[in-house]
């Protein structure tokens, strides 16, 4: 008669399998809807030219202008620039190390200069210009997919993954802080449509890319033990 008690030992082995079988499914279900997302946006865009979605967002957000919500809108999308990000994530990589937290540290770097390099060359491929009717000043640069909303995500979906992991903050504030990090990165893509820099679709997709590559690299980077660093 086969023996059904496992042994402490194994059960270990057989929760551990459980909990990775878990996250691979969750994992998949991540990677396959939001690249699949950025698939359907571009081929709405670019092979079936439907913009229907761009000419209603760009209305909606006009019967919102005025003087203060466009103080608003610039001031909110200066946290999803290069020149918030790129100090934001030195900083960031800065404090894991003098805690010791290399793993943190290397994750941060390594998505950012990879995130920086695919929104480069996403840009390049689509080669979709602006928008000719920005609210203020036009903007530099190819529009597809928004550099800010993939950059943004990329940066702000990693913090929210660290405060997930971290155990010293008490459960209502780290729930505050994600809702609070959650509406800004919202806002930062609305700022963009709103100041009619960059379409909706421009704006969907640099968040699907962006949610894409940031938990396949924070997987990845998760799997790889380099000699000496202990896992965060």
């Amino acid at each position: 008669m086969a023996q059904t008690n496992l042994s402490p030992e194994e059960r270990k082995v057989a929760d551990k399998v459980v909990i990775l079988s878990k996250e691979l499914i969750i994992l998949l279900a991540v990677f396959t809807v939001s690249l699949f997302s950025f698939v359907i946006i571009a081929y709405r865009v670019f092979y079936l030219d439907k913009t229907g979605a761009d000419e209603r967002a760009f209305a909606f957000a006009h019967s919102l202008v005025t003087d203060g919500m466009t103080q608003l809108m610039e001031f909110v999308t200066f946290f999803g620039s290069h020149y918030f990000l790129i100090p934001a994530n030195l900083i960031l990589c800065a404090f894991f190390l003098l805690k010791k937290k290399s793993r943190y540290s290397i994750k941060i770097s390594a998505i950012a200069l990879s995130s920086l390099l695919i929104m480069l060359g996403l840009k390049l491929l689509f080669n979709r210009h602006r928008p000719l009717i920005p609210l203020l000043e036009p903007a530099r640069g190819l529009s597809f997919p928004s550099g800010h909303a993939f950059m943004s995500m990329c940066f702000y979906g990693l913090l929210m993954i660290i405060i997930w992991k971290e155990e010293r903050p008490h459960p209502m504030l780290k729930w505050f802080l994600l809702v609070l990090v959650i509406v800004l990165l919202l806002f930062i893509g609305f700022s963009r449509i709103y100041l009619r820099v960059h379409y909706f679709t421009d704006v969907l997709a640099g968040f699907s890319i962006g949610f894409f590559w940031l938990f396949m690299s924070s997987f990845l980077i998760d799997k790889i033990k380099p000699v000496g660093l202990k896992k965060s």
